[in-house]
């Protein structure tokens, strides 16, 4: 008799790490290895110079880090060269951009719960991507983006509105053609 087939193997140490690494060398706001690498001086946040001048460009109220919203008094960053450095050198090893997939294969057995979960507060829904607030909607996607999302090159050229007023929009739709049946009806009688 044939001994079962041995479990599958855990992801070697190396594969975290190399994820790991992509992810400290992804852009928040674009999703892609820094270009031209700066740091914000406030909270320490590292960005494309492109992505931060262009959302702080985009930015009609006060200027705040992009991605942990800290006010920035002035559109001050320094250039981060050595982190530049080592994303040309990740480049040339062949490693892909971005938050990497998990490993083929089965999922990992998630870990038991406690015994009471806390109740999570209430609030609003959270991008599954960047776990922001969802406060825009984009029109052409028809679908709530958070205020990253909205930054990045998926989304950069849609329109998109705030929810509330997205919202708003979409209950008037249906009144104003409510009211153009009730006058069509009127006048048919």
């Amino acid at each position: 008799m044939e001994a079962p087939p041995a479990p599958p193997a855990v992801p070697p140490a190396p594969c975290s790490a190399a994820r790991s690494l992509q992810d400290e060398l992804t852009c928040p706001v674009c999703l892609e290895y820094f270009t031209d690498p700066v740091l914000v001086a406030e909270c320490g946040h590292n960005f494309c110079r492109a992505c931060v001048t262009q959302c702080w460009e985009d930015s009609a109220r006060r200027l705040c880090c992009p991605q942990c919203r800290e006010p920035v008094p002035q559109r001050l960053f320094r250039p981060n060269r050595s982190l530049g450095n080592i994303v040309h050198i990740v480049r040339q090893l062949g490693l892909p951009p971005g938050p990497a997939d998990p490993p083929p294969g089965p999922p990992a057995p998630a870990p038991p719960l406690p015994a009471a979960v806390p109740p999570v507060p209430p609030g609003p829904p959270r991008c599954p991507r960047h776990g922001e607030p969802l406060r825009l909607f984009c029109v052409q996607d028809r679908r709530a983006v958070c205020v990253v999302c909205h930054l990045s090159r998926e989304h950069r050229a849609h329109t998109v509105l705030p929810a509330e007023e997205a919202a708003h929009a979409a209950e008037e739709v249906p009144q104003e053609h409510l009211s153009s049946l009730r006058k069509g009806r009127e006048e048919a009688k």
